[in-house]
């Protein structure tokens, strides 16, 4: 099982490169059985936004754009997600947004978990990416970690997570696993 952890926010200052990154070393550290973990990052993908003529769903990952068929092959390459995301103004980063718009058999029928983050938790982003993601045949499990700015962060800068948070990531990357195990019979 290969569970990419997506840096989901692309913008300068971004706290998300922490968090993933504290994420993939604690879930290394963890005893996850086959599980392999990735660091995903998407600004190294450099995606525009939905250049691509071919409506996703029916392109059969035949895409116009390189960064496009980049994105394609990184994302097909896993059988789960954990999605490091922001809130940005109660919502979604339009980065990450437009990430999961520009393909769409590469995410059918894998799993994903929401590693939120913002002012309130990044609450309303991890809800809304809990309707987003069935649309592309995502199964979102229901454990979640919401990180405040205030109580993870020092100075709303720089990372440093509540005791509790390790724990939290095993769970919702067990979780990740199981649910990721049982919808890959359905890609067969």
């Amino acid at each position: 099982m290969k569970i990419g952890i997506i840096v989901g926010s692309t913008r300068p200052g971004r706290l998300g490169a922490q968090v993933a990154q504290w994420a993939y070393d604690t879930g290394q550290a963890a005893d996850l059985g086959d599980v392999e973990l990735e660091l995903v990052d998407l600004a190294d993908y450099d995606l525009d936004l939905l250049d691509d003529p071919a409506v996703p769903g029916g392109a059969k990952r035949q895409y116009a754009s390189e960064k496009t068929r980049r994105w394609s092959e990184k994302i097909d390459s896993l059988d789960a997600f954990v999605f490091v995301t922001p809130e940005y103004n109660h919502g979604v980063p339009a980065a990450l947004k437009n990430a999961v718009d520009v393909i769409w058999p590469e995410w059918n029928h894998k799993a994903a978990g929401v590693l939120a983050y913002g002012y309130d938790g990044g609450t309303r982003a991890v809800e809304q990416w809990r309707t987003i993601l069935p649309a592309v045949h995502v199964h979102v499990v229901r454990s979640q970690i919401s990180l405040s700015l205030h109580g993870d962060f020092e100075d709303e800068q720089t990372f440093v997570p509540a005791e509790r948070r390790a724990k939290e990531l095993r769970i919702l990357l067990k979780a990740v696993a199981k649910l990721g195990a049982a919808v890959s019979t359905l890609r067969a």
